[in-house]
């Protein structure tokens, strides 16, 4: 059944991303994306707030908003949670080196894809 869940908040998730990008904004600034970044992250502080301090959702609601509408939505809302677990463990120096190995071998990552195909 989870996966069902994670299926259904996915197509939900990736609507919503969509229907952003189709908001006329044009610029050299990527506004859309960081919007959508920061809307992601803001979702997903709130649902893991109320999954695990106020124990407010159900395991399946949880993977339905979290890993499902989240993940949809965007991916950077999961690395944004990530670092705010790691640093609630007090591994602040590991959120520090993922977040610039993330960026870093991300933009590695995507560079490597675009010459590869031209």
């Amino acid at each position: 059944m989870g996966v069902f869940w994670v299926a259904l908040g996915g197509a939900v998730g990736a609507t919503g991303r969509y229907a952003i990008s189709l908001i006329p904004l044009k610029g050299g600034f990527p506004t859309l994306t960081l919007a959508t970044n920061v809307l992601g992250a803001m979702l997903i502080g709130f649902i893991v707030g109320l999954a695990t301090d106020r124990e407010t959702l159900t395991p399946s609601a949880t993977l339905f908003w979290k890993t499902g509408v989240c993940g949809g939505f965007t991916t950077f809302s999961t690395f944004m949670n990530e670092n705010l677990l790691l640093g609630r463990e007090g591994s602040t120096l590991t959120a520090v080196v993922y977040t610039f190995a993330s960026i870093a071998l991300g933009l590695i990552a995507v560079m490597a894809g675009y010459h590869i195909v031209k």
